[in-house]
């Protein structure tokens, strides 16, 4: 019977987070998501649309502050010997909240001073890059060391289903508090998006760390090998290297629209400010439903067949580059084409794609002999970040271009989106075999391994 009790007690305490604390770091990720909404969504709409700028000045600063996160592994190095990762979250956090401000100050300055308001705007968006760095991978450091290994998976995909209704809630509540628009409404709705989710967050993130302390599941015998030899390890693997290709190209398709949706709406559609904003809180909603579709079908998490992902993979491809052809069609043919419906259904692909990425992540992320998860969770993550970067430039730097050179913004719409359409497909044809059978059991048997030491 002590025996029992024991071995009982051991389960428990090796259980790691329950499904509040998950949603609690959650909450994190939701705020977050709602603070970079304000700045890659409605702030680039309204330098585009109301102010006239090229889509290519948004563009570079939204690519810029992707450039300042290339710095998370300082900053989770950081959390990870100050033993505080609360203070960096909510840090990080804060740091994001003043950079949305300060970036909701510089677009309306950009209105009668332009060069006063670029160089407040490069500064806003550095801290809403170091902001989104040091509070999110501290907030992920901390889901990794508290959340027992067979619920990793589980646990990222709520954590971003979580982001994602983060970024739809306040993308659908900041749309409808613009308007009517003007500047001051703006920066009034700003101030209250800053104040609540740093709220949110402090409330969220209290006495959170203890639990993790409690199990310990982070804590691994032996060193993990210099960077060097880690990046030298992932490189010379080859099912390593075809993912890290995959989530390169995937994700490059996945952004380009960002920047460039709600201009589309707005240039060739008339969408008033709020109504373009909303449209953008569509699409998450079709994401946050594809992520949702996609883990309740089981073929994420189940592990019953190795390369079960793989059909979820390449259908959300699939599904997304269909939409975005369908918005090729739409751009030519203006208003009175189902926007809403179409847009929806980009993101249900997206949403797909993206769930079953985060499931064949995990499962390649114990591949290795000897680097640990979170240097090769680190490399994608990297290369997910120079992709998002470089995709929403590409896309807005692409349309300004098609519109000088073609004299027409349905036509130019219409070819950045054949164009993503296309790098979707490829993603699918790369994602047949990185996320294939043999890789895919590879990992499962290092976690096993690991677990059982």
């Amino acid at each position: 019977m002590r025996a029992s009790l024991a071995s009982s007690s051991t389960e428990v305490s090796n259980a790691g987070f329950g499904w509040l604390a998950i949603i609690r770091i959650g909450l994190v990720q939701a705020s977050v998501g709602a603070l970079v909404m304000l700045a890659t969504t409605v702030l680039n709409r309204v330098m585009v649309v109301e102010l006239g700028l090229l889509a290519a000045i948004p563009a570079g600063l939204v690519g810029w502050h992707y450039a300042v996160q290339l710095g998370r592994p300082l900053w989770g190095h950081a959390s990870d010997k100050g033993n505080n990762r609360t203070r960096w979250i909510i840090g990080g956090v804060a740091v994001l909240a003043a950079g949305g401000l300060l970036a909701t100050q510089a677009t309306i300055l950009l209105a009668t001073s332009f060069i006063p308001g670029f160089a407040l705007a490069v500064l806003a968006y550095t801290l809403i890059g170091a902001g989104v760095g040091a509070g999110g991978t501290s907030a992920l450091a901390l889901l990794a060391s508290g959340v027992a290994p067979q619920r990793r998976a589980a646990a990222a995909a709520v954590t971003w289903i979580m982001m994602v209704a983060g970024i739809v809630a306040s993308a659908i509540t900041v749309g409808a508090l613009i308007e009517p628009f003007s500047f001051e409404r703006l920066l009034v709705v700003a101030s209250g998006l800053a104040l609540a989710m740093v709220t949110l967050t402090v409330l969220a993130t209290f006495r959170l760390e203890r639990q993790a302390g409690r199990f310990g599941n982070a804590a691994k015998a032996g060193a993990a090998p210099d960077f060097r030899a880690a990046l030298s390890e992932i490189w010379h693997e080859p099912a390593a290297r075809r993912f890290t290709i995959f989530i390169f190209v995937s994700m490059i398709a996945f952004s380009m629209q960002d920047l460039i949706l709600e201009p589309f709406a707005g240039l060739v559609f008339g969408l008033a400010p709020g109504e373009s904003t909303q449209l953008g809180g569509q699409h998450q909603g079709g994401i946050l439903l594809g992520m949702i579709v996609t883990g309740i079908g089981g073929s994420a998490f189940s592990g019953k067949r190795p390369d079960g992902l793989r059909i979820w993979v390449v259908s959300g491809c699939l599904l997304s580059a269909a939409a975005l052809g369908a918005l090729g069609l739409a751009a030519v043919a203006g208003p009175g084409w189902p926007l809403g419906i179409n847009v929806f259904v980009l993101g249900l692909g997206n949403g797909v794609f993206a769930v079953a990425a985060i499931g064949a992540m995990m499962g390649l992320a114990g591949a290795g002999e000897n680097t640990r998860e979170g240097v090769r969770m680190g490399v994608w993550g990297a290369s997910q970040a120079i992709a998002f970067g470089l995709g929403g430039l590409t896309g807005a730097v692409g349309v300004d271009i098609a519109r000088s050179a073609l004299g027409d913004d349905g036509t130019a719409f219409q070819l950045i989106f054949s164009i993503e359409a296309a790098a979707f497909l490829a993603a699918a044809i790369l994602a047949i075999r990185a996320t294939g059978g043999a890789a895919m059991r590879a990992g499962i048997a290092n976690t096993q391994r690991e677990q059982f030491a």
